[in-house]
């Protein structure tokens, strides 16, 4: 098969296919303030804020966060976009948001670009969103320590198909919440929260030093409280591992680090709980070949996504294709990880022509064997690692 009439093939048939977005912090918006859009809120979003503070060291950084969210937006639209060109991978990001809504960014007028995310309707946006990343739904992570989110759920919360639950329940790790204290009470909180929103899956983030074995308040309320409800309601116990919390408490949310993780601890889970489906996702990259020679090693694990520091293309390229490798189709490449909803435009059109690319390659591999490659098959590849079906 010729190469070229190959790349073409499979590039327009990932376009076409309809994204299932695991794993996102975009909420509905019967949520309210807590869903995240425009311009003002692409520019401050902590990737960016950390960056402006290279580029800008003379910047003291509670001068910075003492400044109104426009004043914020400006500094690092004229740091980072006007004063120099916007090559990291988040600057390039919100240059591609940009260039998907039509908008005209040549003359590089900020205020221009606000006007039209003055003037069209939330709802209209949403819409918009939604077409142009050609998602078809999203997973959003939900806190049920949230007073703000316990409102909107309290009230029957969310009616938008588009936006499904995740039960985010690092909570119930804080030493002084009631459920350290009651593992009854603990146990009856979740059930409770499961039963509320009826969520996709549960999910944690943990540290690089998190170890199952350590007796520890997290390894126990996993081991007695989290684990249990995920067996009772099968349903999966998503790990996100490997971030150090405010290594620079100054940048506050973007101050955060990355940390080699223990696999040795999945591994245990694993085994120790065959009955319970474990998604997992590593933020070390030095993580990522153990976690994927783990995976083949367990039925119940499933690894999905190039999480946070890992959302580089050359990063992202070089673990999507070492995942393929090892375990074929039975892994989910990528989510956005989106705390702001245009996120998702950039995100998955990046992503998308890197995911065209490797698939490319592996099916020209196979076709040079003269294993026939068919239009049906790729789309059902396809659709099986983007359209949610592993889940």
């Amino acid at each position: 098969m010729d190469f070229k009439k190959l790349a073409l093939q499979v590039t327009k048939i990932i376009d076409e296919t309809p994204i299932a977005d695991i794993h996102t912090h975009i909420y509905s918006e019967a949520f309210g303030d807590l869903l995240l859009w425009g311009i003002d809120e692409l520019l401050t979003y902590h990737y960016l804020v950390a960056e402006l503070f290279r580029y800008k060291p003379e910047l003291d950084y509670e001068v910075y966060w003492s400044m109104p969210k426009q004043k914020q937006a400006e500094l690092v639209w004229d740091e980072l976009f006007v004063k120099n060109s916007p090559i990291s991978e988040s600057a390039r990001g919100v240059v591609t948001v940009i260039d998907a809504l039509g908008l005209d960014v040549s003359n590089k007028d900020l205020n221009k670009l606000r006007r039209y995310f003055a003037e069209i309707p939330l709802s209209q946006y949403i819409d918009k969103v939604f077409q142009l990343s050609n998602v078809k739904y999203v997973i959003t992570t939900n806190d049920p320590f949230d007073a703000q989110e316990q409102l909107v759920w309290d009230k029957g919360a969310n009616t938008d198909s588009r936006f499904k639950a995740a039960l985010r329940i690092d909570g119930l790790f804080d030493p002084n919440c009631f459920a350290n204290k009651n593992k009854a009470l603990g146990t009856e909180f979740l059930k409770r929260w499961i039963e509320k929103i009826k969520p996709v899956y549960m999910a944690a983030s943990l540290p690089p030093d998190f170890n199952i074995e350590d007796g520890g308040t997290k390894a126990k309320m996993i081991l007695e409280c989290i684990l249990p409800a995920a067996r009772e309601y099968n349903m999966p116990f998503a790990m996100m591992i490997g971030v150090k919390r405010a290594i620079n408490p100054a940048l506050r949310l973007a101050g955060d680090g990355v940390g080699k993780a223990n696999v040795d601890t999945i591994a245990k889970l694993a085994r120790d709980w065959p009955d319970v489906k474990f998604m997992v996702t590593m933020l070390s990259r030095e993580n990522q070949h153990e976690l994927c020679v783990t995976s083949r090693k367990f039925k119940n694990i499933l690894v999905f996504g190039c999480w946070w520091f890992l959302n580089n293309p050359s990063i992202i390229r070089e673990i999507t294709t070492e995942r393929i490798e090892s375990l074929g189709l039975t892994m989910i490449p990528q989510h956005s990880d989106a705390r702001v909803l245009d996120q998702l435009i950039y995100k998955w059109r990046h992503f998308r022509k890197i995911i065209a690319e490797v698939l490319t390659e592996k099916y020209f591999d196979l076709t040079n064997t003269g294993w026939p490659i068919t239009e049906a098959d790729i789309k059902r590849d396809v659709n099986r690692i983007l359209g949610g079906q592993l889940l």
